[in-house]
C-alpha cells in the first residue's frame, strides 16, 4: 500500500468543538488514517475511549496501525456511517459523549492511483470507498444512459456544461469503453477547455464519486442517528468539503435547533416543540490561512459544531 502523509483537516477546531473531556467516550464515523481518533484519544485522558469506523478496508488498516498504542481504549470496526446507529448498539457504544463526521475523499485516497479517485494520475477508474461493494465509476460511466449521465453531473458536480459532458462521454465510450481516470479527464478537458487552475474535470469525478459511494443519502440517513447516540450535552462535529454536503449539515443542525415548526403565518405556537440540538455558532468554522497554506485541500473545509440537549 502507498505511503502517503495525511494531515487531519481543522483538527485543533475539532478537538475544541468536541468539548473533549476526560473518561469521554466518542465516535469517530470516519476515521481515515485515525488523525482525528488520535488527537481524541489524547484529550479524553486514560479513561477515554473512541469507536473509530470508516468504510474503506485500506483506511480501517492505517487506523488500526495508527491507534494501536491506546490499546483496548480503541475500538476499530470497518463499517459504513450510514449504519452508525446498528453498529454503535451491536458494539456496546450508545450514550456517547461525541461523534465526528469527517466527510468526502481522504488525501491518502487521492493519492493512490489504483483507487480511482484521482485525474493527477492514471488508474482505474473506481472511486467505490469500499472496492468490494456496488458499481464503480467506470460502470457508471459506460452503462447510464446520456440524460442520466447529464442529471448525474448536473446535480452531483453542479456542473453546467453537464450535457455537454454527458453527450461526449456517449460518444467516445461507443467506440472505446472509458475505463481510466485519465481516459475521462482528458475527454472532460476537451470538452470544456482548459480555463485557470482548476482541473475541468473536478466537478466530473466529484459527481461520480458522490454517485458511487451514495455520499449524500449516507449524510441524510446518518445525522439523526448520530443525534440519537449523543447524551445531553454531547457533542456533533461534522466537516464538509463542499455546497451539497455542506448545505444538509446546516440544514439539519437548524431545523432540529428551532423550537417551533409551525407555519410562519401561525400567531401562536401549538406544535410546542422543544429543540433537540444547540448550535455552537450559527456560521461554520473555516481553516485559518496557515492551514490553507500547508495543506490546500483544507481551503473548502467547513466545520459545524452542535450540542445535544
Amino acid at each position: 500500500m502507498a505511503s502517503v502523509e495525511h494531515v487531519p483537516v481543522l483538527y485543533r477546531e475539532t478537538l475544541q468543538g468536541l468539548a473533549l473531556r476526560p473518561g469521554g467516550r466518542y465516535i469517530d464515523s470516519t476515521a481515515g488514517s485515525g488523525g482525528h481518533a488520535a488527537g481524541i484519544l489524547e484529550a479524553s485522558g486514560p479513561d477515554g475511549t473512541l469507536l473509530a469506523l470508516d468504510t474503506d478496508p485500506e483506511a480501517i488498516e492505517r487506523t488500526r496501525t495508527r491507534l494501536q498504542p491506546y490499546g483496548e481504549r480503541a475500538r476499530v470496526v470497518q463499517s459504513n456511517f450510514r449504519d452508525l446507529e446498528a453498529t454503535a448498539k451491536r458494539e456496546g457504544w450508545e450514550q456517547v459523549d461525541g461523534i465526528l463526521f469527517d466527510l468526502g475523499v481522504s488525501s491518502v485516497q487521492l493519492g493512490v492511483a489504483r483507487r480511482g479517485f484521482s485525474f493527477q494520475a492514471e488508474g482505474p477508474l473506481d472511486m467505490r470507498m469500499d472496492p468490494t461493494r456496488g458499481p464503480s465509476a467506470a460502470d457508471l460511466v459506460n452503462d447510464l444512459g446520456e440524460q442520466e449521465l447529464a442529471d448525474l453531473i448536473r446535480q452531483y458536480g453542479e456542473e453546467p456544461q453537464a450535457k455537454r459532458i454527458a453527450a461526449a462521454i456517449v460518444r467516445a465510450r461507443a467506440s472505446r469503453r472509458i475505463e481510466t481516470t485519465a481516459q475521462l479527464a482528458d475527454l472532460v478537458a476537451q470538452t470544456k477547455g482548459r480555463r485557470g487552475r482548476i482541473h475541468p474535470a473536478t466537478t466530473v469525478f466529484q459527481a461520480l464519486r458522490i454517485a458511487v459511494n451514495g455520499e449524500l443519502d449516507s449524510i441524510t440517513l446518518a445525522l439523526p442517528q448520530a443525534v440519537r447516540l449523543l447524551r445531553p450535552g454531547g457533542r456533533l462535529a461534522v466537516i464538509a468539503f463542499h455546497s451539497l454536503e455542506d448545505r444538509i449539515v446546516k440544514r439539519f443542525l437548524h431545523e432540529e435547533a428551532k423550537e417551533c415548526r409551525c407555519p410562519p403565518r401561525q400567531p401562536v405556537c401549538t406544535c410546542d416543540r422543544q429543540p433537540i440540538l444547540r448550535l455552537l455558532s450559527r456560521h461554520a468554522v473555516m481553516p485559518e490561512p496557515g492551514e490553507v497554506e500547508a495543506n490546500p485541500r483544507a481551503r473548502s473545509a467547513r466545520l459545524r459544531v452542535a450540542e445535544r440537549l
